[in-house]
């Protein structure tokens, strides 16, 4: 059997650097070359090729690896995510196209959530000409909030408290030329939540992440601050069956405790999330060693599948 190859884009801040070369030695004691750092910016298509032309690994044709590991959130462009898709097509990636795709899209995954039974905050989805269900649903849900279908971190998150506050919001999103509204019913919690985080249909590890005192939003790029936080089994479950709902290999799903329903529901499901920082492994999450066992283990198994085709 030819030696195995595999792609590999993964982000580099708050300790990602050293989780990458982690990954590169294990994958290296079982025969898996990588090539590291392939941000798709620097590739191009041509004759049926997906070309790199980044100073490191200049000509590859990545087309031809047996695998590509893309996991880098905030650098993603929409010509990226184009030639991530053309690659998908002819390759196996970590997380597939459609997976990233559909945990991308709030709307997407909520709507497929509750179709096979998870539970979420209710929501809707309003063509932008129709402002009037908007205020219906403002009258019926009291309290909202509004959500781009794509991002992540918080970002762009706005609460609607009252019709005053829907009635700013609305020259703003006009103005952005956007075509539809996607908005959530806002859940009544405790400003804390849990992210937990699967691989490969197993559970990796748990965190919880609490809203700063002047804001209601858990991210941390948001404010919110984590803390150790260990989950219960249907937690687990609920996580591990939102990961497989969405196709995703890997995924961090964030659930919370609906105060009003008496039950959990799931926020998101990121298909990119990330590993423990330094500061968070010193304060005791330890689940990075387990997360890329696991991701290293599932390279092996896909590329094997690869090679056989």
């Amino acid at each position: 059997m030819d030696k195995r190859r595999v792609g590999m884009w993964l982000y580099r801040n708050g300790g990602g650097d050293k989780i990458g070369k982690k990954i590169i030695k294990k994958l290296k004691e079982r025969d898996i070359e990588v090539l590291d750092n392939l941000n798709l910016r620097h590739a191009i298509a041509k004759n049926g090729h997906i070309l790199y032309r980044g100073e490191e690994h200049y000509g590859e044709k990545l087309d031809k690896l047996d695998l590509f590991f893309s996991y880098n959130a905030g650098e993603q462009t929409q010509y990226q995510m184009y030639l991530y898709q053309a690659l998908n097509r002819v390759i196996p990636m970590i997380n597939s196209y459609e997976a990233f795709a559909l945990t991308e899209d709030k709307f997407q995954t909520s709507f497929l959530l509750q179709q096979h039974g998870i539970a979420t905050p209710d929501f809707q989805l309003c063509h932008r000409d129709d402002t009037k269900h908007l205020e219906k649903i403002m009258n019926k849900w009291s309290k909202m909030v509004y959500k781009p279908t794509d991002g992540w971190g918080g970002v762009g998150l706005t609460k609607i408290e009252n019709q005053a506050a829907l009635n700013m919001l609305l020259p703003f999103l006009n103005q952005m030329d956007l075509r539809f509204f996607y908005v959530e019913k806002f859940v009544n919690y405790d400003n804390t939540d849990y992210r937990v985080d699967i691989v490969d249909g197993q559970f990796v590890g748990c965190y919880g992440r609490k809203a700063s005192k002047s804001d209601w939003r858990t991210n941390v790029t948001s404010g919110g601050s984590v803390f150790l936080r260990e989950p219960n089994d249907e937690i687990v479950t609920i996580a591990k069956k939102a990961a497989e709902v969405c196709g995703a290999d890997i995924a961090g799903v964030d659930i919370i405790y609906d105060l009003e329903r008496e039950e959990y529901v799931v926020l998101e499901v990121n298909g990119i999330p990330a590993f423990a920082t330094p500061q968070q492994e010193k304060m005791g999450l330890d689940f990075n060693n387990k997360k890329i066992n696991l991701i290293v283990e599932m390279i092996d198994r896909k590329t094997k599948k690869s090679k056989e085709r």
